[in-house]
């Protein structure tokens, strides 16, 4: 047989990485005002728009799906068709893969800052945005297995396997938790409530994280680490038993994110389980990629683009570790709802994830454009800011998790909180706040220079659109050679390999999620607990739209720190209405359970209008264009409706009389009101507010006897 020539197509590996460098700097930079909102509550501009609970999901997704997932596609893209000795399926589906997902990072910049939003952790986009994630996620599936299919190398090499189980996994993550009811084009009700919909949003938060920002970045360490060290990789074998381990145990970790909530016990040991035995196969692949280096650490010394591996590996390696550790309940009762979960999380996507994709960038920019990198020396001063940036910003972090952990823990001799208010804590850890911010910034002026270096290596070089190949065309099968050892021959079948990754990804999703979502007695209700009303059920959607969850959890868990601050722990019965949930992932203000009746509607009024007024050292937002908007009433029945159809009790037909029962609610809460001086018309949205958190807590103090 002859060679056969063929074309890389670099102009698309190209296009993801300019993508990976903007995104990347408009995600950090709006992450560094997230920051100093923290601390001054003028960085928050006056305006409903730039809230720090309007924007901090703003950053978090262009951080996660705009700079991390334009690097995924990247080097994917630049990989796969260079371990398959293919050019990439269609180019027509490359394009619109690259330009589909570049409107669906725009659709989100502009939905969220207007409050558009599910307020489901890392999937807070509304469902017409859902829905082109799952089309353009299809193309690029067809497009990677086109090319799987016409490849010229018979086996498919490890990194392969890591974009196949990325690809079936967020497909199923997605889709599952994705399942909501349209109530107009910007607003959708989730179709589970309260426990059910807890369950299905970590099962979904934690493996976004696993199957996402983990596995595609293992896959292009597999293949990305060897190049640039010219080194095979360390151990085959140890690959094989990563890989399955990982991906069939990550699966299961979900229920550590609700440790100590109302979700059944079963499920929280089966996450913890799984969460303490998840360390071997992520430390495996640590040591795989590290071990890879041995007999050439000169090397490393001399090359700034392997120093960034290196630390990036090391931060998997902590990430993961800390990790299972957060997930005994002895450590997670201290850490959840604090600032070290927000320090966890950091090491893994400022360590892991940013500096493997700056190597991976300082490597690949200068081989498709066929010159050297601009200046190393540059690459270097990224290297130790981006380093000192990422020290900068944990180290305060953690510091001040610990602190609020342990301050919102402590009784005095007498076995009273000697905490007991909330802002003691949260004005303890302003200086550490500031200092992260710091961090972030020379983080920040990291990427920056490094923008600059590639944009004068692209300058100075020129791309190389279509690279030419060359390969010997794939032999035919009855003259391939059997292969005995069981993994080898798995390698040959792509299809079967990937219905093998979703079969085991969906095993363990099938027992944790299926008892909870499908037997009715797995949720005990409470007779006392009603469906919101109206004109509260319109308050509970300004309180999500504000991003109001960002701050304040509603789940008081079963401590004597919680229950003298907050009142009774919650039960499983309160949040069956509740589409979505709103448990929240972490505590900048207090909890919210009990916050119904506990001050008048006037304390209400001013602490929305502005939180300093009642005590200046606050650092919550003012949300003073609530008392000007007016409440918009025209959706009042499409949203009993569609609440009536994913189970709520409301009566056929009060979607009729709904908005007659909002008006008299909201002209009972103005009048009250004005007996303290205070004009607002009824029709006002901070009305609306007001009401949803007058009820917080207030069934289960009517009746607190369960009944099935």
């Amino acid at each position: 047989m002859e060679p056969e020539n063929f074309y890389y197509d670099n102009k698309i590996v190209r296009n993801f990485g300019i993508a990976t460098v903007v995104w990347g700097i408009v995600g950090m930079l709006v992450g560094l005002l997230v920051a100093t909102q923290l601390y001054s509550p003028a960085m928050n501009l006056g305006n409903q728009y730039t809230t720090y609970g309007r924007i901090r999901p703003l950053h978090t997704n262009a951080v996660i799906f705009a700079f991390v997932g334009n690097a995924i596609f990247m080097g994917v893209y630049y990989s796969l068709q260079r371990l398959l000795k293919a050019r990439m399926f269609s180019d027509l589906l490359s394009n619109i893969h690259f330009w589909g997902w570049q409107l669906i990072i725009v659709a989100a910049a502009i939905t969220l800052p207007l409050g558009i939003t599910t307020s489901h952790e890392y999937a807070e986009l509304e469902w017409p945005i859902d829905i082109a994630i799952t089309l353009i996620w299809v193309v690029f599936g067809i497009n990677m297995f086109g090319t799987i299919i016409k490849r010229r190398e018979r086996h498919l090499y490890v990194a392969i396997w890591f974009y196949i189980a990325t690809f079936v996994t967020i497909a199923v993550l997605h889709i599952a938790n994705s399942v909501e009811i349209p109530v107009t084009f910007w607003k959708s009700y989730m179709v589970y409530a309260g426990v059910q919909d807890a369950l299905v949003q970590w099962w979904y938060g934690h493996n976004a994280v696993a199957f996402f920002l983990t596995t595609p970045y293992l896959g292009m360490m597999y293949y990305f680490l060897p190049k640039m060290a010219n080194r095979p990789i360390y151990s085959y074998k140890l690959s094989i038993l990563h890989f399955w381990a990982l991906i069939f145990i990550y699966i299961w970790a979900g229920p550590h994110h609700l440790l100590y909530t109302t979700l059944p016990a079963w499920a929280q040991s089966l996450g913890v389980a799984f969460s303490v035995m998840l360390i071997a196969p992520s430390w495996g692949g640590m040591i795989n990629g590290l071990l890879t280096l041995r007999g050439a650490w000169d090397k490393v010394r001399d090359d700034v683009i392997l120093k960034f591996m290196v630390v990036g590996l090391t931060a998997y390696g902590m990430a993961t570790f800390e990790g299972p550790m957060l997930s005994l309940k002895q450590v997670n009762a201290i850490g959840h709802f604090t600032d070290w979960i927000i320090a966890h999380v950091h090491v893994g996507a400022l360590g892991w994830n940013g500096f493997l994709t700056f190597a991976i960038l300082y490597w690949l920019i200068p081989r498709i454009y066929k010159t050297e990198l601009f200046s190393k020396k540059l690459a270097s001063f990224h290297f130790w800011i981006g380093t000192l940036g990422i020290l900068f910003y944990v180290i305060p972090v953690y510091w001040a998790g610990f602190t609020q952990g342990l301050m919102l823990k402590e009784f005095t001799p007498e076995g009273v909180l000697k905490y007991p208010n909330f802002l003691e804590t949260t004005l303890r850890i302003i200086p550490m706040y500031i200092i992260r911010s710091i961090g972030g910034g020379m983080y920040l002026i990291g990427v920056i220079v490094m923008a600059y270096n590639l944009a004068r290596t692209m300058l100075q070089g020129s791309l190389v659109a279509n690279e030419a190949a060359q390969a010997m065309p794939l032999a035919p099968v009855s003259t391939v050679v059997r292969e005995t050892a069981w993994h080898k021959r798995l390698e040959r079948k792509p299809i079967q390999f990937m219905i093998l990754a979703l079969v085991v990804i969906l095993i363990g999703s099938f027992v944790e999620l299926m008892p909870t979502l499908t037997i009715k007695s797995n949720i005990p209700t409470i007779a006392s607990v009603k469906p919101y009303t109206p004109l509260e059920l319109q308050g509970r959607d300004l309180y999500i739209r504000e991003g109001c969850v960002g701050c304040h959890s509603q789940t008081i868990r079963p401590f004597r720190s919680e229950t003298e601050r907050y009142g009774e722990y919650s039960k499983a019965g309160e949040f069956v209405y509740d589409h979505p949930f709103l448990w929240g992932s972490k505590r900048t203000g207090p909890d919210l359970a009990r916050e119904g009746g506990k001050y008048g509607n006037s304390w209400h009024y001013n602490h929305l209008l502005n939180p300093r007024l009642l005590n200046e050292q606050s650092i919550m937002p003012a949300y003073d264009w609530l008392i000007t908007q007016d409440l918009d009433t025209n959706t009042t029945a499409a949203k009993i409706n569609a609440m009536r159809s994913v189970g709520v009790p409301y009566a056929p037909g009060y979607e009729k009389l709904a908005n007659k029962d909002l008006e008299k609610q909201a002209q009972e809460i103005a009048d009250n009101l004005a007996t303290e001086h205070i004009k607002v018309k009824s029709s006002k949205e901070i009305i609306a507010l007001t009401a949803y958190l007058q009820r917080l807590g207030t069934d289960i103090k009517a009746n607190k006897t369960p009944s099935k």
